[in-house]
């Protein structure tokens, strides 16, 4: 499920908020996906970046994000 507000979650060592993840992507968040009823979205868009969350461990939570640069004439399209 796609949605448009912020969820806040949380991993083993920190609790995302919305200012925290602007904070650190240095861009304003627009949506994220959520999927199975997984606390940890999948992917989230920002203005400028498409987010890939990765977990990393099986057993700890621990995640990693991917920044892809989005391409503004596909977007606008």
């Amino acid at each position: 499920m796609i949605i448009c507000e912020w969820r806040a979650f949380s991993t083993d060592t920190e609790t995302y908020t919305q200012a925290l993840f602007e904070n650190l992507m240095e861009d304003k968040f627009e949506a994220m996906m959520l999927k199975d009823n997984d606390p940890i979205p999948s992917y989230i868009w920002t203005k400028n970046y498409v987010i890939h969350i990765r977990k990393n461990s099986k057993i700890l939570t621990d995640i990693s994000f991917e920044k892809v640069p989005r391409n503004p004439d596909c977007v606008n399209a």
